[in-house]
């Protein structure tokens, strides 16, 4: 079994009576992302409003880019910011929510130079550094970073070292419009098993609206689960095998797979699958009730 070294730094959804701890933060709202492409306005203030419903803390931030934050000075959201100008444009997200006193709970942040992926994790590392430093952005906000998929092997590793190192945390992309987009099992289970190896949290993004593992009706690509996803989680941090993470990310069988996961601390597996982004909410409710886990 890993070792939880870092544990006390890792955060946790915060509590609630209405949803077990596996379930509580789990869904990020990404309603205004593809293939949703909710109007701003309209997604906070459903957003807004899904947060005091039953099973309401199955949400968690709502997702808007850092140039969407004028638009959202007078909405109470708690918000996670994907950085759209690289390393250089988070002192200026940093001071803008500052300026409009809005609570910044995540950034997220894509790493611009797959020929060197290292030293773009530096430069993230070192404005993050000065935005906390002058007080614009607090200790406490995580910062996720996702890894350019077509940078060479090696390069991706010792990039994620560089995250660990700051320990920031991992994002990793399980689909998108393409087929290309979504990785094959086996390259999902390498990123679960290096983030569990670097002791670093990880989020994913895209593509994760049902729970289980499926081809998808519209568009015919593999999609993975979120579910699959959790459960491989927990297994990997068990000491599970790559090759058997992948088998549970590529299995198909709902009820087989909610019966197992009834068994295992999921709850523990959030400390590291921390949550995934998704324009819909109701979707992964929909297949929780379905599949009688909440």
């Amino acid at each position: 079994m890993r070792l939880l070294a870092r544990v006390a730094s890792v955060s946790t959804p915060a509590p609630s009576s209405a949803l077990p701890l596996a379930w509580r933060g789990l869904v990020d709202d990404a309603a205004i992302f593809p293939p949703g492409d909710a109007p701003l306005a309209k997604a906070a203030e459903a957003h807004v409003a899904r947060r005091s419903q039953p099973y309401g803390d199955l949400v968690g931030t709502f997702v808007a880019k850092d140039t969407d934050l004028p638009a959202l000075k007078a909405t109470p959201l708690a918000l996670s910011v994907v950085v759209t100008g690289g390393a250089g444009g988070i002192a200026g997200l940093a001071s803008l929510a500052r300026r409009l006193h809005i609570a910044v709970e995540g950034v997220e942040i894509a790493l611009r130079d797959p020929g060197d992926p290292v030293g773009a994790a530096r430069r993230v590392g070192a404005a993050v550094d000065a935005a906390r430093a002058e007080g614009q952005l607090d200790d406490h906000v995580p910062v996720y970073v996702e890894i350019p998929v077509d940078c060479a092997p090696g390069a991706w590793l010792a990039a994620a070292d560089e995250v660990a190192a700051r320990e920031f945390r991992l994002k990793f992309r399980t689909g998108g419009l393409e087929a290309a987009a979504f990785p094959s099992a086996a390259a999902l289970a390498g990123c679960i098993d290096a983030s569990l190896d670097r002791e670093t949290p990880f989020k994913c993004t895209a593509g994760l609206h049902r729970a289980v593992r499926h081809t998808g009706a519209d568009d015919g690509f593999e999609h993975h689960g979120f579910l699959n996803l959790l459960v491989a989680t927990r297994l990997a941090f068990d000491g599970a095998t790559p090759d058997d993470v992948a088998g549970v990310l590529e299995r198909r069988d709902g009820d087989a797979l909610a019966a197992e996961a009834r068994d295992l601390d999921l709850g523990g597996a959030r400390r590291w699958f921390t949550s995934f982004g998704s324009c819909s909410v109701d979707e992964p409710l929909d297949d929780l009730v379905r599949l009688g886990l909440v």
